[in-house]
């Protein structure tokens, strides 16, 4: 470990020159936390999860080695499907294992809990106790994994509750206490300041940076401000070892409560969607686009039936504002979208072929475990193949449609891809798609495309529009240097 040597300067040699009195710097003494400890730790719980397991079986269906490893690294265990033992002639009594050990606070005297959703996935008992000992079994109200927020109930009433604070409040820099059970130490306090705020470290969420000690078993607990406030819930950090190593997360306190009144409300949370694929507006995009700067979310593509695609979205757009709001970033828009209530009227605002526009949407709801549906490729014979000069430069063969391949592919215009190679593949065309759009001209047939083509800087990145199955998307051909 390298060490800094503090060294003091001496007048250098010859007249000693007269040293003029500077304004001192305001003195501030260390922050004393035995107030705020005195005042939050009592609404502090530790939470312990059980698993029902067949003897000799580990709990989460792996081996213990494997179990160890994961424990170390301080890496989530995964739910893994758990091998069939051998039938046998008596059936065997199950037992209760532990499984994992985290920390709470309480929202309402009631007995309303909130911690971490990966703290009480997969158990199938909850124990939580208070700081004076007692113990309570705890049933789990909702658990929402995208934002990482749970809450659980406790059968009490009378309970000490924490103060919620306003994250708009918070400044970085600003000193902040943690109280957890890291590594089933029950109610370990540590200080630190606030680091960042707005850390895009996940989906939905701007995570709160910490320096702050957290370590595994502080998952769920609070964040507290210096005025006894919680302003967030200890959630991951950043580590090489699994250990503490200066930086922690938390989620800010009032994205959590909007996700726990729900979860109080119907046990789910409720998000909106508009069924559009985006990524980062890079400053190549931003150039062949024609804006002045990069920023919003470029649309890839739209998919068929959706909000987006009944409001008039296309692959292509730069979705800037969404309900007025403005996009400055990618995940800016899933996480303005997704606190919008389903069935709620709003307006997106896109950047397309020079100039902005709003467009009327109404929200959909986020299915739970949605998937995609399979992107089909065209099919049929085509008509004769282009092959100029301008599109092989772009490793690009095209060919018009015929009226069964518009009717099958749902589309009035456009070329087909015969046959892709080079920058274009680069860029993710495939054999079967057909493009609509080529430098933000529409295209109808092989003539209009070879006409576009001709007319663009092919040793700037291009931009094309094009339907793939049910989905139109976006892409910038690079070609080669």
């Amino acid at each position: 470990m390298a060490v800094i040597t503090a060294v003091a300067l001496g007048a250098s040699m010859g007249a000693v020159q007269p040293v003029h009195a500077q304004p001192a710097a305001v003195a501030r003494g260390l922050p004393d936390f035995t107030d705020l400890v005195d005042q939050v730790g009592p609404a502090v719980v530790n939470i312990r999860t059980t698993e029902r397991v067949t003897p000799g079986e580990s709990p989460t269906g792996m081996d213990e080695d494997m179990l160890e490893f994961f424990k170390r690294f301080g890496i989530p265990v995964p739910n893994v499907p758990r091998q069939q033992s051998p039938r046998r002639s008596q059936p065997q009594q199950q037992e209760e294992q532990p499984r994992g050990v985290g920390s709470g606070f309480i929202l309402s005297s009631d007995g309303y809990v909130m911690t971490n959703a990966h703290v009480v996935e997969g158990a199938d008992e909850v124990i939580v106790t208070l700081t004076d000992k007692r113990e309570f079994k705890a049933k789990i109200v909702g658990s929402d994994k995208r934002s990482d927020v749970a809450v659980v109930k406790i059968d009490a009433t009378g309970l000490p509750a924490v103060k919620v604070g306003d994250v708009n409040r918070l400044k970085v820099g600003e000193w902040v206490i943690a109280i957890g059970s890291p590594f089933g130490l029950d109610n370990t306090v540590t200080a630190g300041i606030v680091s960042a705020k707005q850390r895009d470290t996940g989906d939905f969420l701007p995570l709160i940076q910490t320096d702050v000690a957290v370590n595994p078993g502080n998952s769920g607990g609070p964040l507290i401000n210096m005025r006894g406030e919680v302003v967030g819930i200890n959630s991951q950090i950043y580590s090489r070892s699994g250990g503490f190593m200066g930086i922690s997360f938390a989620i800010p306190i009032d994205e959590a409560i909007r996700v726990s009144d729900q979860l109080r409300a119907s046990g789910r949370v409720s998000r909106g969607r508009i069924g559009v694929q985006i990524e980062q507006v890079s400053k190549d995009v931003a150039e062949s686009l024609g804006m002045a700067k990069p920023q919003g979310a470029l649309v890839r593509g739209v998919e068929v039936g959706s909000p987006a695609e009944k409001a008039g979205v296309e692959a292509g757009d730069v979705i800037t504002k969404f309900d007025g709001k403005a996009v400055e970033k990618t995940v800016d828009l899933p996480r303005l979208v997704g606190n919008t209530k389903p069935g709620t009227k709003s307006t997106v605002t896109v950047f397309r072929r020079g100039a902005s526009r709003d467009l009327p949407i109404t929200i959909a709801e986020v299915e739970p475990d949605e998937k995609a549906a399979a992107a089909k490729g065209g099919s049929g014979n085509a008509k004769p193949k282009s092959s100029s000069v301008a599109a092989e430069q772009l490793g690009l063969v095209v060919a018009d449609l015929t009226d069964a391949q518009r009717k099958e592919l749902k589309v009035k215009s456009g070329v087909r891809v015969t046959e892709v190679a080079e920058a274009a593949a680069r860029a993710g065309l495939r054999e079967g798609d057909v493009i609509m759009s080529v430098a933000n001209v529409e295209i109808h047939n092989v003539k209009e495309f070879e006409a576009a083509l001709s007319k663009v800087d092919k040793s700037k990145p291009i931009n094309v529009l094009y339907r793939r199955g049910d989905w139109a998307q976006y892409a910038l051909i690079r070609p080669a240097r």
